[in-house]
C-alpha cells in the first residue's frame, strides 16, 4: 500500500542541518493501523506529511500502490489526495463562515461530486452530528469540531487515513470518544489507518507502533500498554 525507501529528509536552520528522516524503510500494508510515536520536533508531522505528498524527500522514494510520488507533478499528486488519503489534523481546520454540512460538503463539490450534500449528511449522522450539521464551528465543541473534521476526511472513502494528534486540544472523555471511531473507521471501511500520537494508550490501540528518534524510525513490540509507555521517548 505505501512504502518508503531508503527516505532521507532534512531542514536548513541557519547555517546547521537538521537530520529529520535518516534513511528510513517502511511498508503499511492496506488496512493496517500504525501509530508513530516519538518526542516533539522528532519529525513525526514531517513523516506524515511525506506519505500525503505534501512534503519530498531529500533521498529515497514514497510510493503509493506501486506509484512513486517523485514521479507526479502537482496537480497529480493533489488528485491522488483528493481520491485515496484523508487528513486530520490536531487543528480541526474547519472554515468558521460555513456550517458543519458545508465543511464537509466543500471537498466533494470541488472535486465534482453530485451528491456532495448527500454524503456529507451521511457522514455527519454516522459521527453523531445530524441535529449539529447546520451549526458552525463556533456552536461546535471541540469534540464536535474534530468529529466534523473526521467526516470531511472520510466522505470521499479514503484508502488511507492520517491522522495527526487527533486527540491532542481534546479532554480525555471526549478524545476517548474519537479514539473509539477511528478504529471504527479502519475496521469498517478497510482504510489504512497512520497516526501521530503521544498517547500510548491511543498507540496500543493499533497494529503496529513505530518509535521515531533522531531520525531513525524502530518498530516497538510492546506487551502492553505499560511497554508502550516505557518505550516512547519523553
Amino acid at each position: 500500500m505505501i512504502d518508503l525507501h531508503d527516505v532521507s529528509m532534512h531542514y536548513a536552520l541557519g547555517a546547521a542541518r537538521i537530520e529529520v528522516l535518516r534513511s528510513v524503510d517502511l511498508h503499511i500494508p492496506r488496512g493496517q493501523s500504525i501509530a508513530i510515536t516519538g518526542p516533539s520536533g522528532s519529525g513525526k508531522t514531517s513523516l506524515l506529511l511525506l506519505l500525503a505528498g505534501l512534503e519530498r524527500p531529500a533521498a529515497g522514494a514514497v510510493a503509493f500502490d506501486g506509484t512513486r510520488l517523485d514521479q507526479l507533478d502537482a496537480d497529480a499528486l493533489a488528485d491522488l489526495r483528493r481520491d485515496h488519503v484523508g487528513i486530520i489534523f490536531q487543528s480541526f481546520h474547519l472554515i468558521s463562515s460555513l456550517s458543519a454540512l458545508d465543511n464537509v460538503a466543500l471537498p466533494l463539490q470541488i472535486a465534482g461530486r453530485r451528491d456532495a450534500l448527500e454524503r456529507a449528511t451521511q457522514q455527519l449522522e454516522r459521527m453523531g452530528l445530524a441535529d449539529r450539521m447546520h451549526h458552525h464551528p463556533v456552536q461546535l465543541s471541540g469534540g464536535e469540531q474534530q468529529r466534523v473534521a473526521i467526516a470531511r476526511a472520510v466522505a470521499h472513502g479514503p484508502k488511507v487515513l492520517l491522522a495527526d494528534e487527533p486527540t491532542g486540544n481534546l479532554d480525555d472523555t471526549t478524545a476517548g470518544g474519537i479514539r473509539e471511531l477511528l478504529f471504527e473507521l479502519n475496521a469498517q471501511s478497510g482504510a489504512t489507518l497512520v497516526l501521530v500520537t503521544h498517547d500510548p494508550d491511543f498507540a496500543a490501540r493499533c497494529d503496529r507502533v513505530l518509535g521515531l528518534h533522531e531520525g531513525r524510525l524502530r518498530e516497538l513490540k510492546p506487551a502492553s500498554i505499560a511497554a508502550v509507555r516505557d518505550a516512547i521517548p519523553a
